[in-house]
């Protein structure tokens, strides 16, 4: 799934395609990927005319800023945006299309199907779902240490559990909380309410530098992921553990193990995470 890095990453290559572009007409295959509204013709008559003035990016979701709506889009699994000529031949996977006024289209693909959309008018999108409940962006100078600690101190789940939780903290999805869990020392079974204040600090950077290394990389093409440009990411090179079973760890040599977290595939250092309390 797109993460924070995945997300900012395509959120960048579609600000560049697509600002000043104005949508002409859409067209919808699937019409479970539109949420609201519900009603598909509703939806190409609201987009219908409007200019895309910007692209930003909450959490893991992409809010195409419109004249008068945002387009609120999760990815999910396997969504992907991509700009084409209008006489490009349409893949079998191409679910939405965004006609533009210029002969061009923004395509998005989504195999697996999960993806997302909702419209909004403008001012209101962080009032509703699926934005309302979501918790601070770790790449945010309002994300401090002292917020961390509070998030933390909160709950006895799995600290890797809690990370996961979007309500909590944005962004972070299995390969980045793997690497910032590593980097800080701490094993992902750790109850987050145990996690010694001494790690706290350690662990804050870690998100934040693992993230922006991340996104500087142009995020992590592990399976699928390409940007909108069809570039795929780097930062899958600069990995520690994620992905990395049997492999010998980076720090101190010993065998990357995989385990299960709260449901999750997880890998670890056994010696440098060692334990489940955090110490």
């Amino acid at each position: 799934m797109p993460e924070l890095p995945e997300v900012e990453t395509v959120r960048r290559t579609l600000l560049s395609q697509c600002v000043n572009k104005t949508i002409r007409d859409v067209v919808v295959t699937l019409p479970r990927i539109i949420q609201r509204p519900d009603d598909i013709e509703q939806f190409r008559g609201q987009l219908a005319g409007q200019q895309i003035e910007g692209v930003d990016r909450r959490g893991k979701f992409l809010l195409i800023q419109l004249s008068t709506d945002v387009l609120v889009s999760h990815l999910r699994m396997e969504g992907k945006y991509s700009i084409h000529s209008s006489t490009d031949p349409v893949g079998k996977h191409t679910h939405v299309r965004f006609m533009f006024t210029d002969e061009s289209e923004l395509r998005y693909t989504d195999v697996r199907q999960f993806g997302t959309m909702h419209v909004f008018d403008k001012g209101t999108e962080f009032s509703e779902l699926p934005l309302r409940q979501l918790g601070p962006e770790p790449l945010e100078a309002a994300f401090t240490p002292e917020v961390l600690a509070s998030i933390l101190s909160r709950s006895g789940r799995a600290v890797k559990t809690l990370l996961l939780d979007q309500t909590k903290l944005v962004g972070l999805g299995n390969i980045y909380v793997d690497e910032a869990l590593f980097q800080a020392g701490i094993h992902p079974e750790t109850p987050a309410d145990e996690v010694p204040e001494s790690k706290i600090t350690p662990l804050h950077h870690a998100v934040k530098t693992t993230l922006q290394q991340a996104v500087d990389a142009g995020g992590s093409s592990i399976r699928s992921y390409v940007n909108s440009e069809g570039k795929k990411g780097s930062f899958q090179q600069q990995l520690y553990v994620y992905g990395r079973k049997g492999e010998a760890c980076l720090e101190c040599g010993h065998p990357i193990e995989r385990t299960v977290v709260g449901g999750r595939g997880t890998h670890i250092c056994p010696v440098c995470q060692e334990g489940g309390d955090g110490r």
